[in-house]
């Protein structure tokens, strides 16, 4: 049997069919799925984020009349909240109508390459590959591909590419990096691949692993500054965290009084929060009450100071 049928075969039978976004031919939820996916586990999706998405915004021109507070407010604890501002940024600038190339699919922001084949291969059944994380990491050991090079992957992804099954054949590709072609101990004896799989012998040498950079600790202090019984917010303007609230945050020790300390844990750093009240004043515009903090969208280090001032009452 060739590589492309066994892989065809091996969906039919072991691929993930129950997951929702492989039940829709709908292109915006297939959408949806691709971006919340992104660094984000299969799991946490599937559990917390996805179904609550939809039924808040059940289609995308929802997510275009929606202003960006409603959005990143349901993106809540997801991370990456990059994703869902250009999510709403696309869904304004399409008008709630998603286009059907690939071309230009790929034009809008927050969708590359892969996620506008993706959208296409699996809505439109058109016969282009996808690269996922997972399928580069297939294609390197089937190919024997030490170091990840996107020209060459992409080459290899059309060259095993089964064009009369492309929605199968790439979701195929997903399903055995994630169960089977997995980053330590990958079941290489179920594989439908590993009969013709050049990197099987040695498969963690394909790709070849890159030494990971020590994560740095960013110590900071955050204002928790009241007002009449009411908490003082700022919406962040920088890049990381741009348009969700919380407290405000400096470099300098504030003079005050310690509350506690918070950490979190971010892609490329982790942060140390040393959480003050302090004795100045502090200009800041915005203050709410406790109900009107729960509907604005905060980032999970703010929540974690929230839940630090509840300890402290």
């Amino acid at each position: 049997m060739k590589v492309k049928e066994a892989i065809f075969q091996w969906y039919q039978e072991n691929g993930r069919h129950d997951l929702p976004w492989r039940q829709t031919s709908d292109a915006y939820k297939i959408y949806l799925s691709e971006i919340m996916l992104q660094q984000t586990q299969v799991k946490t999706v599937l559990e917390r984020f996805y179904f609550p998405f939809l039924e808040r915004f059940p289609t995308l021109q929802s997510v275009a009349e929606a202003p960006l507070d409603d959005v990143l407010k349901m993106w809540e604890g997801l991370g990456y909240y990059t994703r869902a501002k250009n999510l709403h940024h696309t869904a304004i600038t399409c008008k709630g109508i998603l286009p059907r190339s690939p071309e230009e699919l790929g034009g809008l922001k927050g969708i590359g390459k892969s996620t506008a084949h993706a959208i296409c291969a699996f809505a439109y059944h058109e016969p282009l590959p996808i690269l996922d994380a997972n399928v580069k990491r297939v294609l390197c050991r089937y190919f024997a591909i030490s170091v990840k090079n996107e020209k060459v992957l992409w080459e290899r992804a059309w060259e095993l590419l089964h064009v009369k099954h492309p929605y199968a054949h790439n979701q195929a590709m997903m399903d055995i990096g994630a169960i089977l072609c997995t980053p330590k101990n990958p079941h290489c004896n179920a594989c439908p691949l590993s009969f013709t799989c050049k990197g099987k012998s040695a498969p963690e040498n394909y790709p070849k692993p890159i030494k990971k950079a020590k994560v740095l600790t960013k110590k900071r202090f955050a204002l928790v500054c009241e007002h009449e019984g009411k908490l003082g917010l700022i919406q962040r303007q920088e890049k990381l965290l741009h348009g969700l609230w919380g407290f405000m945050q400096v470099d300098e020790v504030p003079e005050g009084i310690f509350l506690g300390k918070v950490m979190h844990t971010y892609s490329h750093f982790k942060l140390e929060l040393e959480v003050f009240k302090p004795f100045l004043h502090v200009k800041i515009k915005n203050y709410f009450t406790c109900k009107e903090i729960e509907k604005l969208a905060l980032s999970t280090v703010d929540k974690k100071i929230l839940k630090l001032l509840n300890l402290k009452k």
